[in-house]
């Protein structure tokens, strides 16, 4: 420990233990040290992270863009249409074509999404499955049998590198290290 750090005094009682059997030994301590403690009741789900409820096949209610990727499409009626003081409509245009606006949005939203969303899930979902399995079983097999088989062309090239490569360029940047440019104002 290093002078001048405040330490918390830790006091150890040496004593006997009041308990005299075993049995009264694990009752004062809770059981016996290999019993794992019971779960408390709202302990329901203490296994799972963020990472496995924003993984979850179950629908996210709330967080539906938990990663921030389309946050570039937060548009409201102000980041669409504003009207300068020099040309302003009436206050009954201005509330009726934001209501409009922002009805439209969300309606023509939810009825597109209605028509393409589950298509392209489906669709987003085959698609990576099949790579996924092409991944899995093709590619990478071959590329560790590729990498078994070359081993020995690896260890020959790393030999060539250090018994040719390295003199040569050592060599080279020992010559050229010794010129040196002067650039001159004219």
């Amino acid at each position: 420990m290093m002078r001048g750090e405040d330490s918390d005094e830790v006091e150890i009682d040496l004593s006997g233990s009041e308990a005299s059997t075993k049995e009264e030994y694990f009752e004062e301590r809770g059981g016996p040290l290999w019993r794992a403690p019971e779960p408390l009741e709202d302990e329901d789900n203490i296994h799972t992270s963020n990472l496995v409820e924003i993984s979850d096949t179950r629908p996210l209610i709330n967080a539906r863009d938990p990663r921030g990727i389309n946050e570039c499409l937060q548009v409201s009626f102000e980041d669409v249409i504003a009207e300068p003081l020099s040309a302003r409509s009436t206050d009954k245009v201005w509330f009726w074509s934001n209501a409009l606006f922002e009805v439209c949005r969300v309606w023509v939203y939810r009825v597109v999404s209605l028509l393409l969303a589950l298509p392209m899930a489906f669709l987003s979902g085959l698609l990576f499955a099949l790579l996924s399995c092409f991944h899995i079983w093709m590619v990478q097999p071959c590329t560790r049998y590729t990498l078994i088989i070359t081993y020995w062309l690896q260890c020959l090239w790393a030999v060539v590198l250090e018994l040719v490569g390295r003199p040569l360029f050592t060599s080279a940047g020992r010559c050229c290290g010794a010129l040196s440019v002067h650039l001159a104002d004219q």
